[in-house]
């Protein structure tokens, strides 16, 4: 039996007779069918349950799952995998994925998803020519853990790398909008007295000074920030190294603001005034790795507090502290208090992990028509550089130099083979 597409719903991978069940309200077929590529195979994809403390997000929600097992794809999910964004295993099962007990058999699929890079034991379960769709937290990463995967041979994709049609970086935008409204979700709750703050109302109330906040970055997640801190009626000042970065932000926002480059006088003022610092600057010097100094944190007011959004990519203060999770990621020196966390986004895992589906849910149905990541890559240049690794050989000239690994260009692989 052909296997057909409704160019109206869009519903991929149906036989005739599954087309008209799901249609029987109204009684009669779609007027037009049209024959799938032959390319289109049923694929297999794993979802183990994350180990690495503090990661509470899954790359597909229920809503994903079940447009995939639509499709005729089969979703193995480890037990418990979705507890912490509160999905459960029985929201999975009843969208038809395999609900498993172990944390090895999602890694037998064509397709492992995580959030969370694979740690050292699970590196060892992956067989040649799996897929695998994750973070790849290059700042958390060493040589070894990169050659262990190049020796297994398989294809990885980074969620830091993937692109869109318009040439954008989905996940990383739509993580860094969320961590851009949380973390001045943090910096309010850490002003108050109940977390040993200064008591401070992170807003402006009639008769009383607005509090202060100075966001470093002029990014995505520094223009949510600024968008959240606006809307409870802080005084914001905004701080970049791109001038274009300060007028774009300054147009999406809609308002004039106190915007300046990272002139190091001009900053050390802001931050002594300030109640609140988000630091969202992802693009800093290699050399010098920081942009502020413990210096300048040892001038700022006792009580006040530094969100760090930027520990994912080795962070921007110099305070000497190291990347830390959810469990160990307050401190305070200078008497400053300091939040230093890579995964923000996982303190709201049910909107992050909604966000996570949108994306790769039709990435996931694409790979599949394709006929696999080989084809895919062919067809979808976002796909293709999102790509590190493919056939077990390093594809991202970034992580080369790095590690000091030899890389390829994808497109002279794929002429290759």
């Amino acid at each position: 039996m052909l296997n057909y597409i409704d160019k109206d719903m869009g519903d991929i991978g149906k036989s005739a007779s599954q087309y008209f069940a799901i249609n029987q309200t109204g009684l009669m077929p779609k007027e037009e069918l049209l024959e799938i590529g032959k390319g289109q195979k049923s694929m297999s994809f794993g979802i183990p349950r994350e180990h690495e403390k503090g990661e509470n997000r899954i790359p597909l929600t229920p809503q994903g799952v079940e447009l995939l097992t639509a499709n005729g794809h089969e979703i193995v999910i480890e037990s418990g995998a979705g507890n912490g964004a509160n999905y459960f295993d029985h929201d999975f099962s009843e969208a038809g994925a395999k609900i498993v007990d172990n944390h090895e058999e999602p890694f037998r699929c064509d397709v492992v998803l995580k959030v969370a890079p694979p740690n050292e034991e699970e590196r060892q379960l992956f067989s040649p020519g799996q897929l695998l769709i994750s973070l790849l937290h290059i700042f958390k990463q060493d040589r070894e853990s990169i050659q262990q995967l190049m020796h297994k041979k398989i294809n990885a994709l980074a969620y830091e790398f993937l692109k869109d049609e318009s040439n954008c970086y989905p996940v990383i935008r739509s993580m860094s909008e969320i961590e851009g409204y949380t973390a001045i979700m943090i910096a309010s709750e850490y002003l108050s007295k109940e977390k040993n703050g200064k008591g401070v109302l992170l807003g402006g109330i009639t008769g009383i000074s607005p509090a202060e906040v100075v966001v470093i970055g002029a990014g995505t997640a520094g223009e949510f920030a600024v968008r959240a801190a606006l809307g409870l009626g802080c005084q914001v000042k905004v701080f970049d190294n791109s001038y274009r970065n300060l007028r774009e932000l300054e147009r999406n926002v809609g308002q004039r603001l106190f915007t300046s480059v990272l002139h190091p006088q001009v900053l050390s003022k802001a931050l002594k005034s300030a109640d609140a610092v988000i630091s969202s600057l992802r693009y800093f010097d290699p050399q010098s790795r920081f942009f502020i100094s413990e210096e300048q944190i040892a001038g700022m007011k006792p009580g006040s507090i530094i969100v760090d959004l930027s520990m994912g990519n080795g962070g921007c203060f110099d305070a000497g502290c190291s990347s830390k999770s959810h469990g160990s990621a307050v401190t305070i020196q200078h008497g400053v208090i300091h939040y230093r966390v890579h995964n923000i986004a996982s303190r709201v895992a049910r909107t992050a992990s909604i966000a996570l589906s949108n994306i790769f849910a039709p990435v996931l149905l694409r790979l599949a028509m394709s006929g696999g990541v080989s084809q895919l890559i062919k067809q979808d240049l976002g796909v293709s550089h999102g790509l590190y690794l493919y056939k077990g050989i390093l594809t991202n000239h970034t992580l080369g130099e790095r590690f000091n690994l030899p890389s390829k260009d994808i497109g002279l692989l794929m002429a290759a083979f």
